[in-house]
């Protein structure tokens, strides 16, 4: 054995193989003609540039080869190839001259579907037999015997060893091959790191009429799956969500890496004011908190102030003032003042564009900032006397109608005019006159209670009266009892016949009152009374 071992060294020394053995029996070695321990360093030092590629396994073992050689093959370590890890096969020539270089190969051959780690050849030869060189190298192992370091082998790969040898002696030569491997049954679990992102959005302002939307995007920031996540947001005082929710809940399931999900409400605002708050996501274990959103709640307040003429004469313009004033904090968008027309009463005309419409008088104000107020005018007028309330009102978008009204009394102008005439004049004493006392209003409203009374002067007396009302006669006073009422264009006749006693530039005097008159009228018709 020690003989057989020499050879091998030197022969693995001279294919230049690492020898990992020291005291070699360097006789033996220099009889056998291999080369030194110096030049096996040497070799060591060569590079892999010409090492044969891997193969990969086709599925069909042991293979058909031929090349001139005969084959042999093992499958390790079961002996079976389907269930056994490594294949090896063997080739060697027919036969070998004595003393010349032949080569052999072996042929690995990764069974399996996985990766066989440090997978290594070993391949023993008997004493008749030196080797000379290799590729892929080997290397001497602890054993002493040749080896070659395959490494890992990747499912179905194939690696061939191409060995040069010699016969050193007649007979018969061989090697004797093993193969040895490391194989592993590996797990992994991969590691992630969830994260929960949430963004609020909302309007800045909103009128109190109009509803709040709130959006939310809840976002898996990291690796892996959230499941079960729930957004939720607590509503501030003041307002109110769907069905009277105070606190708005949505079941968004489960996010994937990088998913995002989106959802909405919408709530409403039961007064004015600045609601601020923010929501919270919350799924597998982690929970986050989203930005702070702030919306302001603004709406209009409306008044309206309406003057008017209070008196007015039939015909005459009654003007109507109408302010109307935002006391709110937010713009009175849309806004329309509208005026009622009495019945009875006239349109004249009306400022800023305002329009009969249905009976009333129609102004389109347009949007009224907070604090802003808005007058418009109209003129209306009455064909008769009466008293007349009309009322104005306001509204907008989001703003409480308003109104107020005022009256005006609308009267006839009194116009009362008498006429006094004397029939016949001059007029000789002892005749007959006859005066035409005649009443006529020319105003535009009945004039009440109108009385005549008629004086006679010394030279006349009294012979006869009569008319529109009955007479009473004191000495030579002639009362006539009161119209109750004359009409606007009436007209009441009196006549009284006296008789001339005396001669004289004589005057007949005829006084009217009314409840309308602020003082009486007078008349006085001269008539002549000759002898």
């Amino acid at each position: 054995m020690s003989k057989s071992r020499s050879s091998i060294f030197a022969l693995v020394a001279g294919l230049g193989l690492t020898v990992g053995l020291t005291g070699c029996e360097t006789s033996d070695t220099h009889h056998s003609g291999s080369t030194t321990m110096a030049d096996v360093d040497h070799h060591a030092d060569h590079d892999h540039s010409h090492d044969a590629a891997p193969v990969t396994y086709d599925g069909r073992w042991p293979a058909s080869r031929g090349g001139g050689m005969a084959w042999s093959s093992m499958a390790f370590p079961t002996g079976n190839a389907s269930t056994s890890a490594l294949g090896v096969e063997k080739g060697y020539p027919r036969e070998v001259r004595l003393n010349q270089p032949f080569e052999y190969q072996i042929v690995v051959t990764n069974l399996t579907s996985t990766t066989l780690e440090n997978v290594m050849v070993t391949d023993e030869p008997n004493g008749n037999m030196q080797l000379m060189e290799s590729n892929p190298r080997g290397r001497i192992a602890a054993s002493g015997l040749p080896t070659w370091e395959v490494g890992n082998m990747a499912p179905g790969e194939t690696q061939t060893i191409r060995v040069s040898a010699r016969a050193t002696q007649e007979g018969t030569v061989g090697t004797c091959a093993t193969v040895s491997y490391n194989s592993s049954l590996c797990s992994t679990v991969p590691v992630v790191a969830p994260k929960l992102a949430l963004t609020k959005a909302a309007p800045a302002q909103v009128m109190a009429c109009d509803p709040i939307v709130y959006n939310f995007e809840v976002t898996n920031t990291g690796t892996g799956t959230i499941d079960d996540v729930v957004i939720t947001d607590e509503l501030p005082a003041g307002l109110v969500g769907p069905n009277g929710q105070r606190t708005l809940t949505f079941n968004v399931g489960s996010l994937a890496a990088g998913q995002s999900a989106q959802r909405s409400a919408t709530v409403t605002a039961e007064r004015t004011g600045r609601f601020q708050n923010d929501a919270s996501a919350a799924g597998g274990g982690l929970e986050v908190d989203s930005n702070s959103v702030s919306t302001v709640v603004v709406k209009p307040e409306l008044t309206i102030s309406k003057t008017c003429t209070e008196r007015q004469f039939i015909g005459r313009p009654i003007t109507y003032e109408i302010t109307v004033t935002n006391t709110g904090d937010g713009d009175a968008r849309n806004t329309v003042v509208t005026d009622t027309i009495p019945a009875g009463l006239q349109m004249m005309n009306a400022s800023d564009g305002g329009r009969a419409q249905g009976g009333n008088i129609v102004w389109n104000v347009g949007t009224l900032a907070p604090n802003q107020s808005k007058t418009v005018t109209a003129q209306l007028m009455s064909p008769a006397a009466g008293t007349f309330r009309n009322t104005a009102s306001a509204n907008a978008d989001c703003a409480d109608v308003v109104t107020d009204g005022c009256q005006t009394l609308v009267t006839g102008i009194p116009a009362i005019l008498l006429e006094v005439i004397d029939v016949e004049d001059p007029i000789q004493v002892g005749s007959q006159v006859t005066y035409v006392i005649t009443v006529t209003n020319q105003g535009s409203a009945p004039d009440t209670n109108v009385q005549i009374v008629a004086n006679l002067e010394a030279n006349q007396s009294h012979v006869s009266s009569g008319g529109a009302t009955n007479s009473n006669v004191t000495g030579r006073t002639i009362t006539f009892a009161p119209i109750p009422s004359l009409a606007p264009k009436e007209r009441a006749e009196f006549r009284i016949v006296v008789r001339a006693d005396a001669a004289g530039d004589t005057r007949f005097k005829v006084t009217m009152t009314s409840d309308e008159l602020n003082r009486p009228v007078e008349e006085t018709e001269a008539t002549n009374l000759y002898e």
